[in-house]
């Protein structure tokens, strides 16, 4: 499978924010990249690059190639509502997405290895598809056999977020996706309006 591997420290750098997660590297150094790193002058970025810019930051957050990112946002075209934030919402239905919302996983890469392993089911069947999908109402479980991976126990220790579109039971290891979120409870800081732009051109 087809996945951004390299230095996740140096992305959240380019983006001036750590886009995966709490990164003790990121904080030490919270500048660009590159030689000169903070001394080098910047010029102003074009209406372009600060398009291009939200579209990959929200392609790493999500951890979602070119073409699958592409049809997303065709598919949001098609749909009623405002196309930025039903593509945010598509994002946000992923199951891997999900898995990682509910703390089963400590990152999305993390999340997306869970599924793809097959420690994952929807509405008591077994799904390895990280980009399936949910819709409102569907459960979330931890397979039987995979519930007492230290893995998943640890991540559950040290989760503390709570949605309110998502509802979680610790005992049965068990949540259920309640509701699509809307734009005001998704946390992440990306200007898709900027991506229905770009993609507009």
């Amino acid at each position: 499978m087809a996945r951004y591997t390299g230095p996740k420290t140096k992305i959240a750098r380019k983006f001036g924010e750590a886009i995966f997660g709490d990164d003790k590297s990121f904080e030490k150094r919270n500048y660009p990249p590159g030689q000169h790193g903070n001394n080098r002058r910047r010029g102003k970025k074009s209406e372009y690059a600060i398009q291009l810019m939200e579209k990959q930051k929200a392609k790493y957050t999500y951890g979602i190639l070119e073409r699958q990112f592409s049809n997303m946002f065709k598919k949001a075209t098609r749909s009623q509502g405002i196309t930025g934030e039903v593509l945010l919402q598509l994002c946000e239905s992923r199951l891997d997405n999900v898995v990682f919302r509910m703390g089963i996983a400590p990152t999305r890469s993390a999340a997306r290895q869970f599924v793809s392993h097959r420690h994952i089911t929807v509405n008591g069947e077994l799904v390895n598809i990280p980009s399936y999908q949910l819709k409102a109402g569907d459960v979330v479980s931890v397979r039987e056999k995979s519930k007492s991976l230290q893995a998943i126990q640890d991540s559950l220790a040290n989760s503390s977020s709570v949605y309110e579109w998502i509802t979680w039971n610790n005992e049965t290891k068990q949540g259920t996706f309640v509701s699509v979120p809307g734009r005001i409870q998704i946390p992440e800081n990306i200007n898709e309006q900027f991506i229905v732009e770009l993609y507009s051109k």
